[in-house]
């Protein structure tokens, strides 16, 4: 497969991953914004354009920070390089340039998804925006359920390794948002909005049933750290996108019997993550572990652009 190809794919597991999880974002942070009071509202918004990483003006000139101009920057900026619209955007044209090794379902499960958003220039109220959401979540499943019908080759595999670590990247940064940030000053910790923001996040990974199953007692802040951190039976955890990941390369390492510094990257990093413990992880420091494996996703996604020289 030629390494044009190899990286249009890759970013379009990237991207389709990426306007999942803002979408999910949104719809997450709405809900929590409702049982909050106006304060407690713009807070959540700050930390859920913290969690993508959007930077610069979020509003029009002289226009503040508030619900609409958050869901309108995290869903349709044109300047806003995670927004579900810019995603979309890029997805697709990837997808395009790749479109000889797709599947008929796969494009037009991206193409769907962009041709809803592509003309739209407001969320509208909240509810227009939770009907928005909804579509687009329809759409990126549709896009999961027809990936996972792609027989195993190289397209598969490049597609599914970007969303993969794309998934890593974004939990990561969710979980240490809500740790570092998202609590507004003055607020219990344990308290009422504590809780439901903890709650948000199981419901943004859809890790809400996963966490009754598995640890069977009320909600508890490091519980759902050790979650999305430790359990690879969470699809969503980190040690669940780095198994993955590894068994991804060793795909591409069976077909052409190589293997490089991304093989031995992402070895290290499941290593390490199958020996932790939540309890080792919080006295070392959450924020500073979380912000490690943040760059150490950075790191993973610059070795597979060069051990497959990605243009």
């Amino acid at each position: 497969m030629l390494s044009r190809t190899a990286a249009s794919l890759y970013w379009m597991g990237r991207y389709m991953e990426r306007a999942e999880f803002t979408t999910r974002l949104i719809e997450a942070t709405i809900r929590l914004g409702s049982l909050s009071a106006r304060s407690g509202t713009d807070e959540a918004w700050k930390s859920a354009l913290a969690v993508v990483g959007a930077t610069g003006p979020v509003g029009a000139a002289g226009e503040s920070l508030g619900a609409f101009s958050a869901r309108r920057h995290l869903a349709l900026s044109k300047d806003n390089p995670s927004s579900i619209r810019s995603c979309l955007e890029r997805a697709r044209d990837n997808a395009r340039a790749a479109r000889n090794v797709l599947t008929q379902e796969v494009w037009e499960a991206v193409n769907r998804a962009w041709l809803i958003i592509r003309d739209r220039t407001s969320p509208g109220g909240t509810r227009a925006t939770l009907s928005l959401v909804e579509d687009l979540k329809a759409e990126t499943r549709g896009f999961e359920g027809a990936l996972a019908r792609m027989l195993r080759s190289e397209a598969y595999w490049f597609m599914r390794l970007g969303s993969v670590i794309e998934r890593g990247d974004n939990t990561a940064r969710l979980l240490d948002v809500k740790y570092y940030l998202l609590l507004p000053e003055g607020e219990q910790v344990g308290g009422t909005l504590d809780r439901d923001q903890w709650m948000t996040i199981l419901q943004i990974v859809s890790g809400q049933t996963a966490y009754r199953v598995i640890y069977k007692q009320p909600l508890k802040p490091w519980l759902v750290a050790d979650l999305l951190i430790y359990r690879r039976e969470l699809p969503r955890s980190l040690a669940a996108s780095a198994a993955e990941t590894v068994s991804l390369l060793g795909e591409f390492g069976s077909r052409s019997g190589r293997q490089g510094e991304a093989d031995r990257l992402a070895r290290r990093r499941l290593g390490r993550l199958e020996s932790g413990n939540i309890d080792a992880l919080i006295q070392r420091g959450l924020h500073e572990s979380l912000q490690r494996l943040v760059e150490e996703n950075a790191m993973l996604d610059r070795t597979v652009a060069k051990q497959f020289r990605f243009p």
